[in-house]
């Protein structure tokens, strides 16, 4: 369940509450009656296993991938605009 962060207007304390996404917002604050504005706050965010930036995209040599350049230019994949092409197969 997600945990969601609130603010007092009236005493501006910052209370967190566990709900339910279908859980109506809370609208009162429990410390002096005053209501309460729901935050918007970070979450958090974490990669886990290989992906794609350990995959290829992490060489230190500063090389690109070797999937564009290594091909030959017959199996290079076609670019359906060549000025704004980012791959540098031709």
């Amino acid at each position: 369940m997600p945990i969601y962060e609130y603010q007092c207007e009236a005493c501006q304390d910052i209370i967190e509450a566990q709900q339910s996404l279908s859980d109506k917002p809370l609208t009162t604050c429990p410390a002096c009656a005053g209501t309460l504005k729901k935050l918007i706050s970070r979450s958090s965010f974490q990669l886990k296993g290989g992906g794609w930036y350990s995959d290829g995209y992490s060489s230190s040599t500063g090389s690109t991938s070797s999937s564009c350049q290594a091909a030959s230019p017959a199996a290079a994949p076609s670019c359906p605009s060549k000025a704004d092409c980012a791959c540098k197969c031709d």
